[in-house]
């Protein structure tokens, strides 16, 4: 008997199901009612709601809420600092059964090889991982990248079963001015998916980058931003990371009436954050407590997201479609009891029945041995820029001070939170070392350093003592990349992240708890931020306004410059 004869004959209760979920209800995202009935499953898809069903195996869900698996509609695994097997033993008990990922980090630090690694990933993981192939690597021409991916590198990729279309298009002065590269990969994935990355871009800008087809944006931050994109035809992915935090700014859209033009994504979010707050499900149930209705954010967090993305066998809860099931106590709460995800049951056993994909680029970190006088930055009488931290935000502010000096070198301005920020080459390409100031991150001594620095991944350290700062870079090197604390010439907490300088090889639980003490030993170094390591990993990007910096120097981001 053929698949599809299987399903009509469950469906129909000619034969068993092979899982009937018993005894709760189902969100119903079309018409926004629960509704009592058993749940048939055959294999991985939904034969049966609405009605009694026996089956081989039967789940007794008694006063449970069944709602659609939740889609991330865009993240960065890399960011979670674990390794795709991992970040998928992670967060799918959370609810999360598809994850659209850009492994745009790991491909500026290895090229190709990163975003096969991805794909190999993905053909094992138990959620369903579906991968965008980065657009923009290298991001910019302000920064030195570990790799270049023009268009031929890409469409080998494209007709691989798990790529979606085309990551998120960060390049967009150059698809306004007809950049030729970035024309070159627009014009290839015409007519397919292009996602979107166009911060407070609008009016005629905004025209000429949407005529692209570019259709989905995850970097509003405002309801006024968004409301113009979405009548302009974008799907918005209101976005809650562990740094960029736009949820509360993005309540006013969060609408029944705008809810199919909208989804929902993480972005950047580290498995500390995952274990204290959650993932999908902590936007869901916050939201809720601030008044918007379930429905939105159940649709939302599936059927609006399928939808933007063409994954049309899944997002409801219906016979046809694909078994991705969350099982919660509450609409409210969004606590997930029971996750299936293809029709299977997420538990350890699974996990385990995974197999393995060789970890690569454990020898990416390249950078040359730097000393104290490498961050010395001469004094000036002038106004110099300086890198505004906003707190919760990887947009930054474009300011200007007059420093303090010592002898023939400009000083860091302890009393108004001004520090030194250098960004060091590591993919052993140039060498470049730039060094400059920024203002918000509230430490009184020591440094803090990162191999994670969006988008080139540099080595980006910030700092108030050039000792310290030298000690940290150089311990980054030590341990082929990660995270470093240092204070008083003395390293006070690390973690090492060798796959290509992102990602751990420890099980997220050791990252997680490895977190909690690199924050504490940044806590004690004074900084007033929640999330200082990414906040210092987000500094290099020079696609993100207003001020920031690369190897090369500062940018003037609104000006797509470097500051001579």
């Amino acid at each position: 008997m053929s698949t599809l004869e299987r399903r009509i004959d469950q469906g129909v209760g000619r034969e068993p199901a092979d899982i009937v979920l018993r005894g709760g209800r189902f969100f119903d995202l079309v018409t926004g009612e629960l509704v009592a009935g058993d749940i048939a499953l055959c294999g991985d898809m939904i034969v049966g709601t609405g009605d009694s069903y026996d089956g081989l195996e039967v789940i007794d869900i008694t006063g449970r809420i069944v709602v659609p698996g939740f889609i991330d509609t865009h993240l960065h695994i890399e960011s979670s600092l674990v390794t795709p097997h991992e970040f998928d033993r992670c967060v799918a008990p959370h609810g999360v059964t598809t994850a659209i990922c850009d492994p745009h980090e790991i491909a500026n630090v290895l090229g190709t090889e990163g975003i096969q690694f991805f794909l190999d990933s993905a053909l094992e993981t138990v959620m369903d991982i579906r991968v965008q192939l980065s657009s923009c690597v290298p991001a910019t021409h302000l920064e030195t990248s570990g790799a270049d991916l023009p268009i031929e590198r890409l469409l080998p990729f494209r007709t691989h079963e798990k790529v979606i279309g085309l990551a998120e298009f960060m390049n967009f002065p150059g698809v306004i001015h007809k950049d030729p590269v970035a024309m070159a990969k627009l014009e290839a994935f015409q007519g397919g998916h292009i996602d979107g990355h166009a911060p407070l871009l609008s009016g005629k800008d905004l025209n000429g980058y949407l005529a692209a087809q570019i259709r989905t944006e995850h970097e509003c931050t405002s309801p006024e931003e968004a409301l113009e994109k979405i009548r302009k035809g974008m799907h918005i992915l209101v976005r809650e990371g562990s740094v960029s935090k736009d949820l509360h700014a993005l309540l006013p859209i969060l609408t029944e009436r705008l809810s199919p033009h909208l989804a929902l994504c993480t972005d950047d979010r580290n498995p500390l954050d995952i274990a204290d707050e959650g993932h999908l499900d902590y936007l869901i149930r916050t939201a809720i407590a601030h008044g918007v209705e379930p429905l939105v954010m159940y649709r939302a967090a599936s059927i609006s997201a399928a939808r933007a993305f063409g994954l049309r066998d899944r997002g409801l809860v219906a016979p046809g479609w694909r078994a991705d099931l969350v099982v919660i106590d509450s609409l409210e709460n969004c606590k997930a009891e029971i996750v299936l995800a293809g029709g299977r049951r997420v538990s350890d056993a699974l996990f385990a029945a995974r197999q393995p994909v060789a970890p690569v680029g454990l020898d990416s970190v390249r950078a040359r041995t730097v000393k104290a006088g490498d961050f010395a930055v001469p004094a000036s009488e002038k106004q110099i820029p300086v890198i505004g931290v906003l707190p919760g935000k990887i947009i930054t502010e474009h300011r200007r001070f007059r420093l303090p000096s010592s002898g023939n070198q400009t000083s860091v301005d302890l009393d108004r939170d001004i520090i030194k920020v250098a960004v060091i080459e590591r993919h052993g390409k140039n060498g470049n070392h730039a060094n400059g100031f920024v203002q918000g991150f509230g430490l009184k001594k020591g440094a803090i350093a990162s191999t994670v620095g969006h988008d080139s991944h540099n080595i980006c350290v910030v700092g108030v003592d050039d000792d310290d700062m030298a000690v940290a870079v150089n311990r980054l090197s030590e341990i082929k990349g990660g995270f470093v604390v240092v204070e008083g010439g003395r390293v006070t907490g690390e973690i090492a992240l060798p796959v290509a300088g992102l990602m751990s090889l420890e099980p997220f639980e050791s990252v997680r708890d490895t977190l909690k003490d690199l924050r504490k030993a940044a806590y004690a170094l004074g900084t007033t931020l929640q999330e200082p390591f990414l906040q210092v990993a987000f500094l290099p990007l020079p696609v993100i306004p207003h001020l920031k910096i690369s190897d090369r120097g500062m940018v003037d981001v609104d000006q797509f410059a470097l500051i001579d």
